[in-house]
């Protein structure tokens, strides 16, 4: 089976190494000190190639995350249509299709030939049919139209945009039966994320994950955010690019997702890191009702030996 980073290492293998890297190097600097969005950022063969060997691992480890969780609230569903929203390189098409095999019409629109050029070749690496048969779409974003779609991501684009494109595309995404979004667990991140959940209940959709409700985010904006963390292996060459002494990374996210139909609600969520001491467990939670501390000490075994294995982002109980 080929996996995607196999067909990755494959594809970035046509440059050499230190062209990768000062490429990567350059795309950081970009994204640090803010992409123009009049700007088109993946604008040559290289760079594109860059970008997905830096950056494709961590985003296709966030979105499987995000989509997992999603899945596990409606085991039934098994959408068949996905539209991918500036994804150009494919990582959400390789991660929806992991988490939902009943995947078969998928298409990619995105405002890069560069990218979209490489997501089509990885594409054609792959062993699974509906990868390899993905279409293709220029399209510039902001002014988007979504053709008919089970499920809609969008990640790690919002940034990219104008505040304008971000509600227009954000919005598009409200035709789509299931419309999942995925930003950097950043404090800016964050932000977008809580932009567009704004703009997908106010449409009249249901959040499906991570929030256990559809109500106001009772997280005060501006003094703390809400993210989560996929691990995941470095290759040799990720390691590389990034100058790094360990073969994993934690990659930090934020995300949101919204259906047009109610789903089972999500339950209580972990929202920090749990404070395991000697007999007790201390847990923030943010539930139906909002944020709560609780405690879970040993006089309830059960709960507590449950309580001991929970990590930041788990569900309770």
């Amino acid at each position: 089976m080929v996996t995607l980073s196999d067909a990755l290492d494959a594809e970035v293998a046509r440059f050499p190494t230190k062209r990768l890297a000062d490429s990567a190097q350059a795309l950081i600097h970009r994204y640090r000190t803010g992409v123009d969005p009049a700007t088109l950022v993946l604008d040559a063969e290289v760079t594109a190639a860059a970008y997905a060997a830096y950056r494709m691992p961590a985003t296709h480890a966030a979105v499987t995350a995000a989509l997992t969780e999603v899945a596990a609230r409606a085991p039934d569903f098994a959408p068949t249509t996905h539209v991918d929203i500036g994804g150009g390189t494919g990582a959400a098409v390789w991660a929806a299709r992991g988490v939902w095999p009943s995947l078969a019409d998928i298409t990619v629109l995105d405002q890069s030939t560069q990218a979209m050029d490489l997501g089509r070749r990885l594409a054609d690496r792959a062993d699974d049919p509906a990868i390899r048969r993905v279409r293709w779409q220029r399209t510039a974003l902001g002014a988007t139209r979504l053709p008919p779609a089970d499920v809609a991501t969008l990640s790690y684009v919002l940034s990219e945009l104008t505040d304008a494109a971000r509600a227009d595309t954000v919005r598009a995404m409200t035709s789509a039966t299931l419309a999942v979004v995925v930003e950097p667990g950043t404090p800016a991140g964050y932000e977008r994320i809580m932009a567009a959940r704004d703009e997908l209940t106010a449409a009249g959709m249901h959040i499906v994950a991570p929030c256990p409700h559809s109500t106001t985010c009772p997280i005060p904006r501006g003094q703390d955010w809400c993210h989560f963390a996929a691990r995941l292996g470095r290759s040799p060459l990720h390691q590389r690019l990034k100058t790094a002494v360990l073969n994993f990374e934690d990659e930090k996210f934020s995300y949101v997702a919204a259906c047009r139909e109610p789903w089972p609600a999500a339950p209580a969520r972990i929202v920090r890191h749990p404070l395991k001491r000697k007999g007790m467990v201390s847990l923030r939670l943010c539930g139906p009702d909002g944020l709560a501390d609780t405690i879970v000490s040993k006089r309830d075994p059960a709960a507590y030996r449950a309580a001991r294995d929970t990590d930041w982002g788990d569900p309770w109980p």
